[in-house]
Parts: C-alpha cells; structure tokens; sequence
C-alpha cells in the first residue's frame, strides 16, 4: 500500500471543503465551484498546465456517454410529456381513488410513480399537486400527506439511468448507468410495494385524525367528492397547457399507442443492453420527433422548450468530470482515503459505505445533491475499496441511503416548488415527512441488502 502524501491529502481536502462550502451557501452555480476550485487549486500544489489539462480531458472523456444519455433522455420524455403520454394514466388513477381517503393516499403514491417516470421533479410536482390539491381539501386531508406521498414516489422513481442521482454516481465512479441501474430495478420494485403500504398506513391515520376533526366539530364530513369534475379538471388543465402546440400536433389514439410502444421499446432495447442508453435516447427522440410533431420548426421548437433542463444536468456533469478528474488523477482522492484508513476504526473500514448510507437522509439536509454525490460519495469509495469494497457496491450504498430524502432537502429547488404550489411551510413539511421518509430509507437499505446488492461485513 502507497503512503499518503500530507501535500496531497491537505490539498485535496481543501478543494473539497472550499467546492462543498460554495455549493451549500449557494455563492456560486455548480459549473464555476467544480471548475475553477480544483484546477486553482490544482496550480497552487504546484501541477502544470499540461498535467491540469491532462487530469480534465480523463475526467471529461470518462462521463461523455452519460452526458449525452441525460440530455436526450430529458428530451425524449419530455416530447412524450408533450404528447400527452401519461395524461391518461393519471386520470385514470384520479378515478380509481372514489373519493375514498386509504384509495386516494395509496393512488397518489402511485400518480407519482408514473409522473416521474421522466426523472424531473419539477415536472412531477407541476403535473401532480394542482390535479391532486383540489381532491385533498375536498376531503379535509392534510396537503403534507399530499407532499410526503408524492416526496416517496419521485424518490423511488429518481432511481432510474436519466435520474439525478444515478447519472452523478455514474459520473463519479466511471460505472456504466446501465450496470449500476440493472440490479436496482427490483429494488424499486420492493419500493412500490412498500409505497403502497405506506400509503395504507397513511390513509388509515389521516383518516383517523379527519374523523376526530368531524368529532369536534372543527370541520364538517365530506359527504359527496365529484371525483370526476376533479379528473375533467386535471384533463383540461392539461390541454390549456399544450393550447400553443396542439394545432401542430398529430394526435389520436393511434399516436398515442404508437408513442406507448415507442417508450417502452426504447427502455426495453436499454435495459435488455442491445443498444447502450445514450444511444437508445438519441433513437427514441429522432423518432418522437417526427411521430409526434409535424415541420422541422415546430420539432425544433420542442427541443429548445427542453433544451433548459437537458443543458443543466449536462453542464453539471461535465463541470462534475473537471472536479473528478483533477482530484483522482493527480492522486489527491488517493492520499485522502489513505489517511482517513490511519484514524477510522478497523471494525469500520469495511462497512463504511453502510455507516454513510444510514446517514444518508440527514445529511441531505446539510449538503447539497452535487456535494454529496461530487465530493462525499468519491471520498467513500475510495476508502471502502481499501477495504475491498467493490465501487458498485459502495454507489448502490449511497444512492439507496440518499434517495428518499431528496424532496425533504432544503437544497433541492424542486421542493420550493412543490412548496410553492400547495402553500404550504417547508418547517411543517419536514416536521411531518423527515422521520417517515428516514425510516422508509432504511427499509430500502435493508431490502437492497435482501437482495445481495450490499454486503455487510
């Protein structure tokens, strides 16, 4: 084993904290702290030029694959999205719930799963909550529950290639998103089973707790709940949102077939590995395109609508890939987890990635989502693999003990907008979801190492 360099390890820990700090305060945008913290940095320890631009161009040659999978995946779900693909779906589970309060927690669970089958949570939450809301005051249930339903739901579902976190992990580890996606699918599947009885657990409680409202006297029973003014509602909002493209559209339920078949040909061509998915993504929106919109300037028209969110998660990425490639090419990530190995516990070292993930909910409300997966996830790993941990066992560890708190983060801009459209306090969001969601996150953990994807030692 090398010995830790005190330069090194100094040097690498200072880029990391100085990066971490920004990104937490907010002070800068990812793309600047991840680009010009590690190369100044990387000048100040006394590295060329040369060796600076040679540390970037591995780093940048190591995530061009995911980069490109995220940009035409954002854009292929969100001409589907355009298309109405999931429209019908969600009203349809609008439907299933009557009015009933165990029905309508549990569907929203699932009107979640579906909503954020595109990965994006601000979609999700402008999908979801100006549909749902009207359903949950009708019925006296608490707008949290609404959040806390929706909050599982996307967390699950944020699990999947095109997702925030399982690209940063594959950024970060140099692992295909395929083969770190492959082995979670049942584990998300374990998930939706657990969602629901969450949700029966929920509606059983918020149904209790209606009831001792109506007992008091505090607020009257819901007699009656037009359930299908409510979906009409949702359907229409819907249209009037689509109003400036839909003239242009083709449409119909040939379309709409065709579109179904399209989605779930071009996920089963990634997941079955015949094609790898940046180029399944590439395919899938060549095709949408031209199925779904007529004339090359209203199919441009609808990549510039996307292109916003395709350009952020891709730039991040690739500032990401400076950050990552600096520090682990000039050995920094090294000499760092060769030092921390001299102060942690033999009995630790080993299962150092379980001991983050435990902690993986609450440190999202101390880090940031590109913090944790940037600067906290590489210095795990390279720990743990000391140890002879794998690198997949160690991003599985992380991205499961994380996930679920992302939509409890103060640090994630889509919870201020879930926030925002329901009115609601993100004091009492927390106070009501935190210690549900941390508990759901260990049963994930447990569940994954069910199924052999982390090992305890």
């Amino acid at each position: 084993m090398d010995e830790p360099s005190t330069l090194l390890t100094a040097g690498g820990l200072s880029i990391i904290a100085v990066t971490v700090a920004l990104l937490i305060w907010n002070k800068v945008s990812p793309v600047v702290a991840m680009v010009l913290i590690p190369i100044a940095g990387a000048l100040l320890l006394g590295f060329s030029v040369s060796q600076i631009v040679e540390f970037t161009g591995e780093g940048l040659s190591s995530v061009m694959n995911v980069t490109v999978m995220f940009i035409f995946a954002i854009l292929f779900f969100g001409i589907l999205s355009d298309a109405g693909l999931f429209d019908p779906v969600i009203r349809s589970l609008i439907l299933a719930t009557r009015g009933k309060v165990i029905l309508v927690t549990v569907g929203t669970g699932l009107i979640g799963v579906i909503a954020h089958l595109d990965g994006a949570g601000a979609t999700t939450f402008l999908l979801t909550i100006p549909a749902l809301l009207p359903l949950y005051q009708a019925l006296n249930m608490s707008k949290y529950l609404l959040m806390l339903m929706l909050a599982l739901a996307a967390s699950i579902m944020n699990l999947v290639p095109w997702g925030g976190p399982l690209g940063r992990t594959a950024a970060t580890t140099g692992i295909d998103p395929l083969e770190l996606y492959q082995p979670l699918i049942p584990l998300q599947g374990i998930g939706i089973v657990l969602l629901v009885l969450v949700g029966i657990l929920l509606g059983l409680r918020e149904s209790k707790r209606i009831q001792k409202r109506v007992a008091a006297g505090e607020i009257q029973q819901a007699d009656h709940v037009d359930i299908r003014h409510i979906a009409d509602d949702f359907s229409e909002r819907q249209r009037q949102d689509r109003a400036d493209i839909v003239s242009h559209m083709r449409s119909g339920r040939v379309i709409y077939w065709i579109n179904t078949i399209l989605a779930l040909t071009i996920i089963g061509l990634m997941l079955a590995d015949i094609l790898p998915p940046h180029i399944a993504f590439m395919v899938g929106v060549a095709i949408a395109l031209p199925l779904n919109f007529s004339g090359s300037n209203l199919q441009m028209q609808r990549i510039r609508a996307h292109a916003p969110n395709a350009l952020m998660m891709g730039a991040v990425i690739l500032a990401a890939s400076v950050f990552l490639g600096v520090l682990d090419e000039s050995q920094m990530l090294e000499s760092i987890a060769l030092s921390t190995l001299a102060v942690i516990p033999d009995t630790l070292g080993p299962n150092l990635h379980i001991a983050m993930a435990v902690l993986g909910v609450p440190m999202d409300l101390l880090t940031s989502t590109d913090a944790y997966y940037f600067s906290v996830l590489p210095l795990v790993d390279a720990t743990a693999s000391q140890y002879g941990v794998a690198s997949i066992e160690t991003a599985h560890a992380m991205m499961v003990g994380n996930v679920i708190g992302t939509f409890v983060s103060p640090f994630s801009p889509a919870v201020w907008l879930m926030l925002g459209l329901a009115n609601a306090n993100f004091g009492q969001h927390l106070k009501y979801s935190f210690f549900i969601v941390w508990g759901f996150s260990l049963l994930m953990l447990l569940a994954s190492m069910g199924l052999g994807l982390i090992g305890v030692s």
